[in-house]
């Protein structure tokens, strides 16, 4: 009895002298999926490895849990494109860090999920000896600064998942706003009105105003109406946050949400806003209609409980569907029409394909000059005669033909339309 007794003295002293020698000589450091720097980590881990596999060596020892993510574009032509990225799985990792050895623990609670994505709560604790805590804002830096490298010169599309925005797919180089052919003087006002808003916060905080703006930007298929707000994103170094009255599931409640909640430096684009709510009814192509109410959706927009510091646009082909109480002052602050190409904007695009630094014909820039008159000539009579053509079929045109062949077979693509 007392050898059994010692024992179990001796097995409680180990134990308890084990926890509190951990305590003393280890830290740890716990990260929720909750937290951003959650998907910074495990994306830092994974570059890691794919050094590690370039330099024939090995990334973690010890370790057989790995993860995919898979990243799914889905375009609206019906391709698709898939990303698959490796990082490290639920269960117990190491790796050495500055000359340090860490343990990484993942781990993931199955028996409940976040209440509105449905995601698995998740964390990652990662522990090293108490004498290298130091290491740790080093490396969630390293591992912020990748993240955002990524991001340098690029613009981030954000999608609604659950109550949540998140990055959707890689980050999409900018494009130069002067890219984008609008009618002269279109562009200008925009972005003008865009930045006044922008410089203009304690004007609007002084006289009691709501700080947010709403944008309609309307006019036929392919004017490029989102050609032109990604280009402007792009420009002010904003973000784009793509919003689907359409998506199922989605509520009043959650549209606040998101609406109130939108990262910061982003713009929130609603597009084709006359299909989501056609005559104050919101049914998709199956026949499903959503829980969205069209009072809810104003309300969002500019109602007491609705968010500030917000900037909106929308995009519609048909303006005349719209609901007037939709597009009234505070609701829409600025409506642009962006129509179909005009006899400027067709020989502005023609000289920005072929000519300049740009030029690879074989043509003098005079006799450049002359094709894009020629052609600022051929949409005149075309629009005399009431048929139009839009940007988009003329910029696909013209990555077709050579500059002598667009000139001439251009005309092939107008057809009658009528004007908005």
């Amino acid at each position: 009895m007392g050898l059994g007794v010692g024992l179990t003295v001796l097995r409680q002293g180990l134990v308890f002298g084990t926890i509190a020698l951990r305590r003393r000589m280890l830290v740890s450091l716990e990260i929720n999926n909750k937290d951003r720097a959650y998907d910074w980590f495990l994306a830092w881990m994974s570059h890691q490895n794919q050094l590690a596999q370039q330099n024939s060596r090995v990334p973690w020892t010890r370790s057989h849990q790995l993860s995919v993510e898979t990243t799914v574009e889905q375009r609206k032509n019906g391709s698709s494109s898939a990303l698959f990225k490796l990082v490290a799985g639920p269960g117990t990792h190491y790796f050495k860090y500055c000359g340090a050895w860490m343990q990484v623990k993942r781990e993931r609670e199955t028996r409940s999920m976040q209440l509105m994505s449905g995601v698995p709560w998740e964390t990652v604790t990662l522990t090293a000896l108490s004498r290298d805590r130091s290491l740790f804002p080093q490396l969630l830096t390293e591992a912020r600064d990748l993240a955002m490298r990524g991001h340098e010169g690029k613009l981030v599309i954000h999608t609604a998942w659950g109550i949540e925005w998140k990055p959707f797919g890689l980050p999409r180089r900018k494009r130069p706003l002067h890219s984008v052919v609008l009618e002269p003087g279109v562009s200008k006002k925009i972005e003008s009105d865009i930045v006044a808003f922008l410089e203009r916060r304690q004007w609007y905080a002084d006289r009691g105003i709501p700080y947010r703006r709403g944008y309609l930007v309307y006019g036929p298929p392919g004017s490029g109406k989102t050609s032109f707000i990604q280009a402007l994103a792009g420009s002010l170094s904003y973000d784009i946050c793509l919003l689907n009255l359409s998506e199922r599931g989605l509520t009043d409640d959650r549209l606040f949400h998101l609406l109130s909640n939108a990262p910061e430096q982003s713009i929130v684009l609603i597009e084709d806003i006359d299909a989501a709510f056609n005559k104050r009814v919101q049914t998709s192509e199956d026949g499903y209609q959503s829980s969205i109410t069209f009072s809810g959706f104003l309300n969002a927009l500019d109602g007491v409980a609705s968010g500030e510091e917000r900037i909106i646009f929308m995009t519609t082909n048909h303006l005349e569907k719209l609901d007037p109480a939709l597009i009234r002052p505070g609701r829409v602050d600025l409506a642009q029409l962006i129509d179909d190409a005009s006899p400027e904007q067709a020989q502005m695009l023609f000289n920005q394909f072929y000519g300049g630094s740009l030029n690879v014909t074989g043509l003098s820039d005079d006799e450049v000059q002359t094709m894009a008159l020629r052609l600022h000539d051929i949409v005149s009579e075309e629009m005399r005669a009431g048929r139009r053509v839009s940007m988009a079929a003329l910029q696909g045109h013209f990555i077709r033909h050579e500059a002598k062949d667009a000139v001439t077979s251009c005309r092939d693509l107008f057809s009658h339309k009528p004007v908005l």
